[in-house]
Order: structure tokens, then sequence, then C-alpha cells
């Protein structure tokens, strides 16, 4: 684990930032903005944020409610039109400008990555590989993560040849194999050259579970 209780005195006070999303097929790009004071937080908790990616379903999903329970945070997103009409870059930064927004905090700013995202005042810093470095932005990826896992599940049960509540819309063998079966869904994203050959098989998109999404406040 990245983080320990040892050295939690040295860990900044501040808002962290981070998205999930950005390099999959098809689902909204979520974003999620957690700030706590490490020297507060359980040490045991401190001691479990990592990556989401290095964490198992199941701990991600205990760690989210443990964060929730602790730590304020927020939760935005930005859907497929968004995506496809101003690019994954400019949904991922907008959709982290409102997350921060949303917190209402005056606290320094670390964002996982290279972008900053415009429009924000305030000290605001970017971290590459912030989620092995920073608590906060890891907090933030475990959230991100789960809050858009369970989206892409719900959608799946929609969508069943796609196989999202595996593959989360990333493009895995299978969900390419079934976009040339089946062609693509409303949720796909024709901006990505692996997916713009393809034609639109479905003609509604499931738009309410994406609002739901959106309308998400964690305060």
């Amino acid at each position: 684990m990245p983080f320990t209780a040892r050295d939690r005195s040295k860990y900044p006070v501040v808002i962290g930032c981070d998205e999930v999303g950005r390099g999959a097929l098809c689902g909204p790009v979520v974003v999620a903005a957690v700030w706590f004071e490490p020297q507060l937080i359980p040490r045991k908790l401190l001691r479990e944020l990592d990556d989401s990616k290095n964490l198992s379903v199941d701990k991600r999903i205990e760690l989210t409610a443990w964060i929730r329970k602790t730590c304020r945070i927020a939760v935005a997103a930005n859907s497929v039109t968004v995506i496809d009409a101003r690019n994954i870059r400019n949904a991922t930064l907008d959709a982290m400008r409102r997350a921060v927004v949303k917190l209402q905090i005056d606290s320094p700013i670390m964002i996982d990555g290279v972008d900053v995202p415009p429009g924000l005042t305030g000290e605001c810093t970017a971290v590459v590989q912030g989620d092995s470095k920073i608590p906060q932005i890891a907090a933030a990826s475990i959230v991100a993560k789960t809050v858009r896992d369970s989206l892409m599940a719900r959608l799946a049960s929609r969508y069943p040849a796609y196989s999202w509540e595996r593959n989360a819309g990333y493009g895995t063998k299978h969900h390419r194999d079934a976009i040339k079966d089946y062609g693509i869904t409303p949720h796909h994203r024709r901006s990505y050259a692996p997916v713009a050959q393809y034609s639109l098989n479905f003609q509604a998109a499931d738009v309410e579970l994406v609002e739901e999404l959106m309308a998400i406040e964690f305060a």
C-alpha cells in the first residue's frame, strides 16, 4: 500500500481529483473530488487507500462507503454526447472542474495526470501518477471507479451482449467482437476510431440512468 499511518503528518490537506472512463469505448467519463485531513481520518482507511486499479471490486465498494462517511466528496460526469462533441480531454477537464466546485471548499487542489482544468481559482497542481502519491487522489479514484462501474453494470442489463458488467465499457476482445457482431449502442463513443466505423443498431439511449449519475450528490 502506498500510504502509511506513520507518515500521515507528511501528506497534504488538499482536494484530490481523479477520473475514470477516459479510455473506455462507451459510457460517461466520471470524476470524483475528495477532501480530507490525513491526520484525522482513520489510520486503517489511510493505509488501504490505493490506485483503484490495484483493488478488488469488493474492496473498492467497501472503501467507497467508508470514504463517504469520513470525507467530503463530490462527483461529476460527462455523457457520451459531450465526449463526442468536445473530445474526451475537454469533457474530462470540465467534469473535474465541476466536481471541485461542487465541494465548495477553499483548499489547494491536486489533479491526477498532466492537465489542470481551466476555470478553477486558487492553487491547482497536476500530479503524474497522483493516485499513488496523494491519498485524496487515491480516494477519488476509488469513488469514481465504483460509481462508474455501478452505472455500467446497470446499463449492461439493457445491452447484455457487450458484457459491460465485466469490462466497464473498455475495449476488451469480447467487447470489440460484440461491436462487430451487433453494431454500436447510443452509449458508444462514435468519435473513437474503434467505434466510428460501425452502425448504430439501437434507437433509444437509457437517458434516465445517465441523468441519475449526473445528479449524484455526496454531501
